[in-house]
């Protein structure tokens, strides 16, 4: 990138934040601190407003403006393909608030890149094995939730637990929202269980965000977490299952909710691959169906239903008091 088009992107992004770190245009542009200075200094002397604070960064003085921004063929094909994938793996909420936003932005392309892009529309496409929404998980929350990130505001949920499948009243300080095996989490400070927890956003029946506020500072950040907790999730397992094609027909959308990401016809058998984040958890799910399913892969997970099927045995076979 030369020096007119570095400047000119160093002036967008400091349009697009409050305040930004001299790090932060550094890190973007793999330039070193001393270029930064220079470049903010050129484009002060060429009647650019941008004033600095001390330790905290630069900004756009109150009132100053870029013209439109003209978008390149390029960029205008990336954000096409960020349309798609919104389409596909996003709440309905953001889908219709990210299509509002693309409308905006077709609308002052060059007419050579609306061509560009009219070419491309049914070439692109996502292509995601989720389950059917339903009315009684709405999954249209994610905007309510980036609201109240944004104010720091307590979120009140309703929201049903797979594991245990029980529907709790749950407020939240949320933290964070991470998408992850397909799917959106909220990471929030449970009052309920006093901890952190990850909330799968297609298990929330109904939001409020509270007028009540909390300190984000008093919580760990959104990376800590992720560092701290979500080793099992960011490496989830993946499972392999056969089972008989009448007992597959039966399973019906359970399947999208512990991860299913392929399903095939093997002679009389319908063998499901998942990612499962959590064995002990799938291999719960997986005792519901008696002796029906045959574990393919892993040879953990026939560990862990051996075990898992020892304690049941244990359980009914310990004599217990009758009152």
């Amino acid at each position: 990138m030369n020096r007119i088009d570095r400047l000119s992107a160093i002036l967008i992004q400091l349009q697009g934040k409050k305040v930004v770190r001299a790090a932060e245009i550094a890190e973007r542009f793999d330039i070193s601190l001393r270029t930064v200075y220079r470049d903010v200094r050129a484009l002060q002397e060429a009647g650019v407003p941008v004033g600095a604070e001390a330790g905290t960064g630069y900004y756009l003085v109150e009132g100053y403006h870029l013209p439109p921004v003209m978008f390149s063929r390029e960029e205008a094909a990336a954000l096409l393909t960020g349309e798609k994938l919104m389409a596909n793996l996003s709440d309905h909420s953001n889908r219709k608030e990210f299509s509002n936003a693309m409308q905006k932005i077709k609308a002052v392309l060059r007419g050579s890149e609306k061509d560009f892009l009219e070419s491309l529309e049914d070439n692109i496409a996502v292509v995601s094995r989720r389950p059917p929404v339903g009315e009684e998980f709405p999954n249209r929350f994610l905007s309510d939730i980036q609201y109240a990130l944004g104010k720091q505001q307590i979120l009140q949920l309703d929201y049903f637990a797979l594991h245990n499948e029980t529907l709790t009243k749950r407020e939240v300080e949320p933290i964070g929202i991470i998408f992850m095996s397909g799917n959106w989490y909220l990471i929030a400070w449970c009052r309920l269980r006093h901890g952190y927890r990850n909330f799968r956003m297609d298990r929330i029946k109904n939001v409020s965000v509270s007028a009540e506020t909390y300190d984000r500072n008093r919580h760990i950040t959104l990376k800590e977490y992720i560092d701290k907790y979500g080793e099992y999730d960011t490496q989830p397992h993946e499972v392999k299952v056969r089972f008989p094609a009448a007992f597959a027909r039966r399973i019906g959308d359970q399947k999208f909710y512990y991860g299913l990401i392929e399903e095939r016809t093997v002679g009389e058998c319908t063998e499901m691959t998942f990612m499962a984040p959590c064995l002990i958890w799938f291999g719960r799910w997986l005792l519901t169906w008696g002796a029906a399913p045959e574990i393919i892969a892993p040879a953990e997970l026939t560990e862990r239903m051996q075990i898992l099927a020892m304690e049941i045995k244990q359980h009914y076979l310990e004599p217990r008091a009758h009152s």
